[in-house]
């Protein structure tokens, strides 16, 4: 990739921005809607679904995903290669922050209640407390790191973004690892408790 060169210190004067193509690229691959959802499944080989050796990298983007159910989690397991049940070993890690409408809060911290350690548990992707009022949600994304590898753990990082039950803005930043070095081809989404009112999660391969 060539540097970029400006003149006059201006982006809109660059003469160069080299290939966009070898940042890599992202190709959608499927998108599932909530409807009153109990779960949302991504199983490779199945309606379209490609998780697998296609790509090293995937990433899950979710928007608007609103609960059924006041003051709840939302969640991800995986299955590997001929597996079932989405009980995969999981060690992970979990920090927030969050402020309030009201200027309450502004508070970092980590949450050892929503990490897990060799733990066969959904992973929670946010703080237990989504609001379910009709202007709250929660948004954000997952990444998935070279599932398909027969050598190496599964790394996933992830970021989301909730309206807090009591009106908070919560970032939470979540990373780990499927500890097993068999492919992991399934991974399904849920709440902590009841469903999944509305929203959608899209799938995307970065090659």
């Amino acid at each position: 990739m060539s540097i970029v060169k400006l003149n006059n210190k201006a982006v809109s004067n660059a003469t160069a921005f080299g290939s966009i193509s070898s940042l890599g690229s992202m190709t959608f691959i499927k998108k599932l809607t909530a409807s009153s959802s109990a779960t949302l499944s991504f199983v490779d080989g199945t309606d379209g679904v490609v998780l697998d050796d296609t790509y090293k990298e995937y990433m899950f983007t979710f928007k608007n995903i609103h609960p059924a159910t006041d003051s709840t989690a939302f969640q991800f397991q995986g299955n590997a290669a001929g597996g079932s049940g989405y009980n995969e070993t999981i060690t992970s890690t979990f920090f927030r922050a969050y402020h309030g409408e009201g200027g309450a809060g502004g508070v970092l911290g980590y949450l050892t209640g929503n990490d897990q350690a060799n733990g066969t548990a959904f992973q929670d992707l946010t703080e237990q407390l989504i609001g379910n009022d009709n202007d709250q949600c929660m948004s954000g994304w997952l990444k998935l790191y070279n599932p398909s590898s027969t050598t190496f753990v599964k790394h996933f990082i992830a970021s989301s973004s909730q309206i807090h039950a009591a009106d908070y803005n919560v970032q939470a930043h979540v990373a780990g690892y499927f500890n097993t070095t068999s492919a992991i081809d399934e991974i399904q989404f849920k709440l902590h408790s009841g469903n999944i009112d509305a929203g959608d999660i899209c799938l995307y391969g970065i090659a």
